[in-house]
């Protein structure tokens, strides 16, 4: 018991630290996630290319080796990031293609009798989308980009490659000190995610029911 008393300390400024860039990294990744999914779309071909490249390249990248494509490679390039920024670059890029797919395959959903409504109603093209379209597609995009944001804080798991001090890397470190203790370790290690990943799915529960009660 006195171990977990001073572990607790070690283990809370890393559960920060992975909360700091699942947030940061979830901005990123839901900014792509619109732009990409609304720009796979786009009746205009280069806006459609560029998203569709987007969303197959990152979809396709290893997480780990993107990381240290961000971190090692880019200031060889003239391009240099603090650790932060690094992995929320890369966690954001990688997130944000699989979001991307989420928002298209949403704004798809909506059945074809809505845009024919909007039409009679004689609204602009931007006017049924933002107004129509967009409010219920985002209740179906609520599920999937709540896994996705559960995937998203474990993901940041990989930022200990790069010796950054998350919630991972501090319980290796207790590990190394307490070897003995390892399997309490990182048993408490997985309840900690396990705390946090409820979080997420409480939240995006929250949103359900308060966005579907038009319904």
């Amino acid at each position: 018991m006195s171990n977990l008393i001073h572990w607790l300390p070690f283990l809370r400024d890393g559960a920060i630290v992975t909360i700091r860039i699942t947030l940061m990294a979830g901005v990123v990744a839901m900014l792509l996630s619109v732009l990409s999914g609304i720009g796979r779309l786009s009746t205009v071909p280069p806006i459609r290319w560029l998203a569709s490249t987007y969303i197959e390249f990152f979809r396709a990248s290893s997480l780990l080796v993107l990381l240290f494509w961000v971190y090692f490679a880019l200031p060889i390039a003239g391009l240099e990031l603090t650790k932060t920024w690094s992995a929320v670059l890369a966690i954001g890029l990688n997130i944000g293609a699989y979001g991307g797919e989420i928002v298209r395959s949403a704004v798809l959903a909506v059945p074809n009798g809505q845009y024919e409504a909007s039409t009679a109603l004689n609204l602009k093209p931007m006017q049924r989308f933002f107004r129509i379209v967009l409010p219920q597609a985002f209740i179906r995009m609520l599920p999937p980009m709540g896994n996705l944001w559960i995937e998203m804080l474990k993901s940041t798991s990989l930022v200990f490659f790069i010796t950054m001090a998350d919630l991972t890397y501090e319980a290796m470190i207790l590990r190394n000190n307490y070897y003995n203790d390892t399997p309490l370790i990182f048993g408490l290690l997985l309840v900690i995610y396990y705390l946090l990943s409820s979080c997420v799915s409480f939240t995006v529960r929250l949103l359900e029911r308060k966005f579907s009660v038009w319904r």
